[in-house]
């Protein structure tokens, strides 16, 4: 495997993780919504969010010291479109027609920015 496709897939990884530790999050505020802070410390639900920030962001750390961050740093931007999607998905929270607009602008800038000339 190429360090660039290592790169890359490790970019996935990080973004993935992050996307699903903000579903988590949003699962932990949906206890704490229902039930209070208590309950929320209570839950393996917060435990295992921050464990996957925990290990996205010693991931991140490893993509930083091969990739520049001017180049790393714009996959972060698809958290933007990957959480919503994802959100509708687990959650059943509504997508707008604007964000499908404003997704693909996100996606367009983040291959733009990719884009090795």
């Amino acid at each position: 495997m190429t360090s660039s496709l290592i790169n890359v897939l490790s970019l996935v990884v990080v973004t993935v993780t992050l996307a699903i530790g903000q579903l988590l999050f949003k699962q932990a505020g949906l206890i704490l919504r229902g039930s209070g802070v208590g309950e929320v410390l209570r839950s393996p639900t917060v435990y295992v969010a921050l464990g996957l920030y925990a290990a996205a962001t010693l991931l991140w750390i490893w993509v930083l010291s091969r990739v520049p961050l001017s180049r790393a740093y714009p996959w972060i931007a698809s958290c933007v479109v990957l959480v919503p999607l994802m959100s509708s998905a687990f959650f059943k929270e509504p997508i707008e027609a604007r964000f499908w607009v404003g997704g693909l602008l996100v996606m367009i800038g983040l291959v733009i920015t990719q884009w090795s000339g």
